[in-house]
């Protein structure tokens, strides 16, 4: 219930009611002048459309006659007004129901008793009026003639009412906002009311306000409320709390107290904290004794979906804002997915509105958890229920801070081996030596210990029996992740709620589908993005394009997408082309098509401010759509990016932007016929590092994430009081790229009627659902080509299959070398680009000589040879959540000698790829694992068997015991690209594994079109060898597949005879290679295949 002015102490708040418009209009006239009197609570800045009739006119409640003012948008993001025309006030809120409920009427006494008539205790607005209306309720009943003061005080109130309407009003956004939701709460979460407490708790919802980023005296109301304080560790003796810190004697067992920058120990003393300097380095001086109790439990309640716990505060921990009452959710999501909510049980906090995360309780009979919660302790437990191994201990570990912008959560980890956490340049095992880990998307070339363009709070962790699970926290703001070498992890957040899902396996794959199933499945690529793709920065001129595109064709380079990276605008602009410099540029992106390729264009997100009016429509339209992300004042924030003068960025959470960039792009693409894009600069960045008009308001926090300290959250990207429609930048920072790649993906498809193509720098978690990924500005050094493979994995744990590494490096100048060995292990990367900066010179193969030439070539000839085995990778992503890229260790979990391997990487489960990455090398050692053989995919020679081996350059491509692949070999002379490429014939690869059984399938359909398997226009075909013999089945059809010309047959004795459908066929032998190969065959795939051989026997020599 909102505040309501002057009501005793003695009155309960369920006393009154708020009413609608709808229902106040069906209300008596006495009911109706209770409400009328109740200014403070009718919405005064509300503006509706003029042409539609006011309900209540009759009764003259609902105007307010000659009041008009010009807006856009109600402070409550309600029906919007043109720009155009001016929009009559309205006291009161009309209903549209197609769009939303109506808002609130006002608040009025309800009966005391059921028939009574309703008391008039009007609501007064100084403290004299309200003595004044006191004493008239009382006195109503002995002197009648007071009924003419009434009238009199409320005519008064009246014109009070009808001058502060023509003003409108005084209260602020926040406060409707409350009431509006009190009214509507079928639109809101439900208010998170505690079970019974001490003492009643009235649930408020409370809006934080983010732009204000001080914390100077700043204190949640509960704060201000006399409440007895529980005993806590500040009131221990000295005596008493040098024994419990003596039971801390590990120091891997200290858990932080002092994270900010400048502990000491008179500061952590008061914290009611363990002061010892140790010598293990990065270990903490100030810890947590045991047993740190921030919170006390007070009561839960469970059923067969879940638990919730409450705690009440014990003492005050010292940050502003602290939850008086916290509220932990365990909510039993499926038999392997768990989620863990800790949250302010009064007050409503923010929670990111992506990813959409589907809250759909699936059975539970077989849970593969349980939820440990000990009422003497803070804290739980998760344990798994297959071998009571705890997964989380989340008891002992320094309590749980939570307050209104520090939140801090501790757990201990079963194991030491940890992935994922990112974005950032690091080797692919976590290190858990007191290692920090930043959250917040950071325009910054990749380098190690930094955060870089992504937000993923997401880990995986691997036990030594193979066993796994992974947690995601799904919260939006700037964050520090800490692993440390207990093991445990600490999660130090700067607002929300901690919302963990925890997924419990139990095999990696299981990990990452099951992630995948809350934050979106990857999205399905059109088949010729999985070809070659070639870029530059700064080409400087169509001609120039139009030579690197044609000489890297006529050298037989393999090549599907030319790109173009921002020189091809005008004067940096979205949605613009040089006219001049890329005179020309719609011929020759058709030229492109005719050739059976495709191009792809950026588009960065910043719009120019400072083109005169009606010069450039994507600045002004997005004035008239309102749909600028604004300032602190309301007005459109402006920075600096590539645009000449000045930049504004538009809000992708703002329901008019969706429209406003689809119009943009596709005014756009009837001028230049693109086919994907490419979205830069999405973090946001800014080259002013805040506004350039006005300041940001002072970043005033209790903690500030570690790499961010220094420089404050502002740097190279927008002031966090900057305003969205969702909310604040402070919160939605992390969730701007997501948001616009969003949008792009809607716009794509609906202009082109195909699948997009959406390549994105920043990401968090959910993107891979609408785009693919790249690692953004590398260095042309080794060092980033052994880097590109464990930044690949992690996003294949992120789940963002499609992702890869700019091929010889950005930054920089590549030497042919390194280029050649980049090329050779880039060529299978998921997504596959070459691309550098303007200041490097030219590094496309042809530009870097013979021997890069001939390595490109033979590489991405094998990668088009791979495709139609991608794509079937890629369509499992899409439909079951497999990954594409993938660890050793995802195959063989039980294995503890992968689990650090990260210069070696898996194609799904039949295809390793190992680069040479030292400089100088010509070989490089190669980790062989499992029981089964791996073979050459260029020659079919046995490699090793769980074992290590050196290899060159011919055998960087391996070939897994066991496996049927289906390929598709490219023209051999001309161009090459998936155009002229999927219409030829289909080959067949077996690799037996050690007792001669294989299998593999195939998916297939037209490679572009919008929901081919939703549609089922697609054909899927699953192919098996048992005891030499080679079977397909149609799994289904509903798309022509090209036939099959050849097959071949590893680690084969000399053959007898071959047979295809009980037809003699064609068949070679080679003795060395011990390679099978059946030729000149022509056989359909739309009917069962059996392919059949024999093996001559051997005869013993005499």
């Amino acid at each position: 219930m909102p505040k309501i002015p002057y009501k005793t102490e003695k009155e309960d708040e369920e006393d009154y009611e708020i009413v609608s418009f709808e229902d106040f209009c069906d209300k008596s006239p006495t009911a109706k002048a209770d409400l009328l009197t109740l200014n403070d609570n009718i919405n005064y800045r509300l503006f509706f459309e003029s042409g539609k009739e006011n309900k209540c006119n009759e009764s003259g409640a609902a105007s307010a006659s000659g009041a008009s003012e010009i807006q856009t948008e109600t402070s409550l993001n309600g029906s919007k007004a043109s720009h155009k025309r001016k929009i009559p006030f309205a006291p009161f809120g009309k209903s549209d129901k197609a769009r939303r409920g109506s808002l609130f009427s006002g608040v009025i006494p309800k009966a005391r008793i059921d028939g009574d008539v309703r008391e008039h205790r009007y609501e007064r607005f100084s403290s004299n009026q309200g003595c004044l209306n006191r004493w008239l309720e009382q006195a109503g009943t002995l002197l009648p003639g007071m009924l003419v003061a009434g009238l009199l005080c409320a005519l008064g109130v009246a014109t009070w009412w009808a001058v502060a309407g023509a003003l409108g009003g005084g209260w602020g956004d926040d406060h409707y906002r409350r009431l509006w939701e009190r009214v509507h709460p079928e639109e809101v979460k439900k208010p998170l009311t505690p079970l019974t407490l001490e003492k009643p708790v009235i649930t408020e919802y409370r809006y934080h306000d983010h732009n204000n980023l001080s914390t100077k005296n700043r204190s949640n109301a509960t704060d201000n409320k006399k409440k007895e304080v529980k005993k806590g560790f500040l009131e221990h003796s000295p005596e008493v709390m040098k024994e419990l810190c003596a039971r801390i004697v590990d120091d891997d067992l200290r858990f932080d107290c002092y994270p900010q920058f400048g502990a000491n120990e008179e500061g952590c003393v008061k914290r009611g904290c363990c002061w010892k300097v140790t010598d293990t380095q990065n270990a903490p001086y100030c810890f947590y004794p045991p047993q740190y109790e921030t919170y006390q439990f007070v009561n839960s309640t469970e059923n067969k979906h879940g638990m919730t716990v409450y705690y009440s505060r014990s003492y005050d921990t010292g940050y502003p804002g602290q939850f008086s009452v916290a509220r932990i959710d365990f909510n039993y999501l499926s038999n392997e997915i768990l989620q863990i909510k800790i949250s302010d049980a009064e007050h409503k906090r923010f929670e990111p509105a992506y990813p959409e995360v589907p809250m759909v309780f699936n059975s539970v009979s077989e849970m593969k958890y349980r939820v440990q919660v000990d009422s003497s302790a803070v804290g739980f437990k998760v344990v798994r229920n297959s071998d009571n191994v705890t997964i989380w201990d989340a008891q002992n570990t320094g309590g749980m801070i939570l307050s209104d912008k520090f939140l801090q959560f501790s757990a201990i980890l079963p194991t030491n081996y940890t992935y994922g956490l990112g974005e950032k340049q690091d080797r692919f095992l976590n290190d858990l030596n007191w290692k920090t880990h930043t959250i917040f998307n950071n325009d910054q070339p990749p380098t190690e210990n930094v955060h870089l363009y992504g937000s993923h709070p997401f880990y995986l962790a691997l036990e030594t029996n193979g066993n796994s699970h992974g947690v995601i926290l799904l919260n939006s703001n700037a964050m520090d992740i800490v692993l440390q070498p207990t093991p445990a992890i600490t999660y130090r957040t700067i607002g929300g709620v901690l919302n963990f899902y925890m997924f419990l396996g139990p095999s990696p794959s299981d990990v990452v589908a099951q992630y995948t199933e809350i934050i979106g499945k990857p999205f399905m690529p059109p088949y010729w993005a999985l070809g070659f793709h070639l870029c530059k920065y700064n080409y400087g001129s169509l001609n120039v394009t139009r030579d690197v595109w044609q000489k890297n064709r006529d050298a037989g380079i393999p090549f599907d997408v030319q790109w173009n990276d921002l020189d091809y605008m005008s004067k940096g602009n979205d949605f613009t082309y040089d006219t001049d410099k890329f005179s020309g540029f719609p011929d020759f992106v058709k030229t492109v098509h005719e050739a059976g390729m495709h191009y792809v264009l950026l588009f960065d997100p910043g719009v120019s401010a400072s083109e005169k009016p009606g010069e450039y429509p994507p600045f002004d339209r997005g004035l008239e759509m309102d749909i600028f992300v604004k300032n602190s004042t309301d007005q459109p924030f402006v920075g600096k990016v590539w645009n000449r003068i000045s930049t504004v960025w538009p809000d992708f959470t703002h329901p008019n932007t969706t429209a406003y960039w689809k119009e943009m792009m596709a005014d756009f693409h009837r001028k230049v016929n693109f086919d994907g894009a490419w979205i830069d600069m999405n973090e946001p960045s800014n080259f002013l590092s805040g506004s350039m008009y006005g300041e940001c308001t002072p970043e005033e926090l209790p903690y500030k994430p570690i790499s961010i300290a220094a420089e404050g959250l502002k740097h190279k990207t927008l002031c966090m009081d900057a305003k969205h429609h969702a909310g604040a930048h402070y919160d939605i920072h992390n969730l701007y790229a997501i948001t616009e790649a969003v949008a792009t993906n809607s716009a794509l498809a609906e202009i082109r009627g195909k699948r997009p193509l959406i390549i994105s720098r920043a990401s968090s978690p959910g993107l891979g659902h609408f785009a693919g990924h790249w690692s953004g500005d590398v260095f042309s050094k080794w060092h980033d080509l052994k880097a590109s493979i464990p930044q690949l994995l992690s996003f294949s744990l992120f789940g963002v299959p499609l992702m890869g590494a700019d091929i010889c490096g950005f930054i920089g100048d590549t030497t042919p070398e390194l280029c050649k060995r980049w090329m050779q292990l880039g060529a299978f990367y998921p997504f596959s680009r070459n691309h550098n900066s303007d200041t490097a010179k030219p590094q496309d193969p042809v530009s870097m000589g013979e021997s890069v030439v001939d390595a490109s070539r033979t590489a991405l000839r094998m990668r088009y040879r791979l495709l139609p085995y991608y794509y079937t990778l890629f369509w499992r992503a899409h439909i079951d959540s497999a990954t594409v890229a993938r660890p050793l260790f995802f195959e063989f979990p039980q294995d503890p000698r992968v689990y650090s391997i990260d210069t070696q990487f898996l194609i799904g489960d039949h295809i390793m790829i190992t680069g040479i990455l030292e400089e100088g090398a010509n070989s490089t050692n190669v980790f062989y694992p499992g029981p089964n053989p791996w073979y050459s995919f260029n020659t079919g020679k046995q490699l090793a068997v769980d074992s290590w081996r050196s290899i060159g350059d011919d055998e960087m491509v391996a070939v897994r015991g066991g496996s049927i692949l289906v390929l598709q070999e490219p023209p051999v002379k001309g161009p090459v690209n998936t155009g002229n490429t999927r219409s030829l014939p289909l080959q067949i690869l077996i690799a037996p594994d050690t007792v001669g059984v294989a299998s593999g399938e195939l998916y297939w359909d037209d490679g572009d079109s919008l929901n081919s398997y939703e549609e089922k226009k697609y054909t899927h075909i699953v192919f098996k060898v048992k005891e030499n013999e080679l079977t397909s089945s149609i799994q289904w059809w509903g798309y022509g597949v090209p036939s099959i010309n050849k097959i071949k047959v590893f680690a084969q004795n000399p053959i007898k005879t071959v047979t295809v459908n009980n037809a003699a066929a064609t068949f070679s032998y080679d003795q060395k290679t011990r390679v099978l190969t059946i030729l000149n065959i022509n056989v359909n795939l739309d009917r069962s295949l059996s392919v059949k051989w024999t093996i001559q026997k051997m005869t013993q020599k005499t």
